[in-house]
């Protein structure tokens, strides 16, 4: 079982080495194994040196050997490093994810959608009790001015393909609306001759 330091969440899977909330690296909980002392391996102890010394009767502390106190160290007396060490800003451990990618805003094409949403509704809905009168116009307008923008800010602003597409749905509405009502005027005028 491994613990999360900072929010104390413990997690049941042994392949988890950071925390699925904040990501800090997991702690191991198991419990405790029990120390075998018979496993522990005594190191022989080590050669006496050479040149004649003997290690002097008594405890290690005693005798012309025992242990003095060490002197601190003298002050630097100038060049680089002169100064106490100041140590940095403590590390953190473990793992920390990456920053995400700064957001790239891609280029503005609403009005060309906008024209082409209202193009392709003309030509299909727009028969309809002549909804297409209404919505035509728009789709013309909206593609003609966002294809001004594309020429001006080219970098700022997209959506040709769309805008083309409104304009041209719109366009050959009018123009079959045009030869509709040709071919019913010269309906109506040919029944008035007879």
């Amino acid at each position: 079982m491994k613990r999360c330091p900072n929010c104390n969440r413990t997690f049941e899977e042994d392949w988890l080495a950071f925390c699925t909330q904040d990501g800090t690296t997991l702690i191991d909980e198991s419990p405790a194994k029990p120390v075998d002392l018979q496993a522990t391996i005594m190191a022989p102890a080590p050669p006496p040196p050479s040149g004649g010394w003997s290690q002097p009767s008594g405890d290690l502390g005693s005798g012309p050997f025992q242990s003095q106190p060490l002197a601190p160290p003298p002050p630097p007396s100038g060049g680089f490093g002169v100064g106490q060490f100041q140590p940095g800003q403590q590390m953190q451990g473990g793992w920390q994810p990456p920053p995400p990618p700064p957001y790239v805003q891609g280029p503005k094409q609403g009005l060309a959608i906008a024209s082409m949403c209202c193009g392709i509704f003309t030509i299909t809905f727009g028969w309809c009790c002549y909804l297409g009168a209404f919505t035509a116009l728009p789709a013309i307008g909206l593609g003609i001015y966002q294809l001004i923008q594309i020429k001006n800010n080219p970098d700022q602003n997209g959506g040709k393909p769309f805008a083309i597409v409104g304009i041209a749905t719109a366009c050959v509405y009018y123009l079959l609306l045009a030869f509709f009502v040709l071919i019913w005027g010269a309906s109506m005028f040919m029944q008035g001759i007879k």
